[in-house]
């Protein structure tokens, strides 16, 4: 799964799964594009990877479309783009009825409309690569839900779609462009850490997933990178969820 001479764009790299993913991509021969909206993140998270490029840091709130077209010129002037990783994401896990409309917006806008947004923003630069590929991350919460998360829920399971109806529609266009998602379950990374520091929600965590043990962001970023590749050029329209089992009951 080489990726020498391709260009690769991952937003949310600077910690978790993207921060993986990055490390992944940059040891297949990947020029990465890592695109984060916290600057100070951004620049530790490029020290920790030694074949990255400073010159090759982006800040971004996914959430704009004005940055998304800022990133989309700049990587153009430097020869295009091959893969769109969508990874950044947020959590929020508060009940229904004390959930705010303006709370809902944001947990959507970063879910989903980051997706359509990044999406429309990169589509010809991956069209003209004649092999594009998207990969989303997404969450088994798209897939079951549970009393909390009814706008997490609510958000990656419409990431899910999405992610479903563009490869429907690339296809049908002949495109060349393949969108597959990955829906991680409980994966040991620094936004779900406090689950392990609370013993008690740490045992019931893990007794819903039948491996037992949370999954690493290594484990979900080598899935990423094999839907993105290749090896993968029949895969398209597809979910890979990497979640110890749980949703198989």
């Amino acid at each position: 799964m080489s990726f020498v001479g391709r260009s690769v764009l991952i937003t949310g790299a600077a910690m978790g799964i993207g921060l993986a993913t990055a490390r992944r991509f940059l040891e297949r021969g990947a020029d990465v594009w890592l695109a984060d909206r916290d600057e100070r993140a951004l620049a530790s998270a490029c020290g920790e990877l030694p074949l990255a490029r400073r010159d090759r840091t982006i800040v971004l709130d996914v959430t704009n479309g004005n940055n998304w077209a800022d990133a989309a010129s700049r990587i153009a002037t430097t020869g295009g783009l091959d893969v769109l990783i969508n990874n950044a994401g947020r959590g929020h896990f508060r009940m229904i009825a004390e959930t705010s409309l303006a709370e809902w917006r944001e947990i959507r806008a970063v879910n989903v409309d980051a997706l359509f947004l990044g999406t429309r923003a990169m589509l010809p630069m991956l069209v003209a690569s004649g092999s594009g590929a998207i990969v989303n991350v997404a969450s088994i919460r798209g897939m079951i839900s549970g009393p909390g998360s009814g706008s997490y829920s609510a958000a990656k399971g419409a990431a899910r779609m999405f992610g479903k109806a563009a490869a429907l529609e690339f296809a049908a266009l002949g495109n060349g462009v393949r969108v597959n998602t990955v829906n991680p379950g409980l994966i040991d990374t620094p936004l779900s850490r406090a689950v392990f520091n609370d013993p008690a929600a740490s045992a019931r965590r893990l007794a819903d997933i039948p491996l037992g043990c949370a999954g690493t962001a290594e484990e979900v970023a080598e899935a990423i990178v094999f839907l993105a590749s290749d090896a993968a050029a029949y895969i398209t329209g597809t979910d890979v969820t990497i979640d110890g089992g749980q949703t198989a009951g």
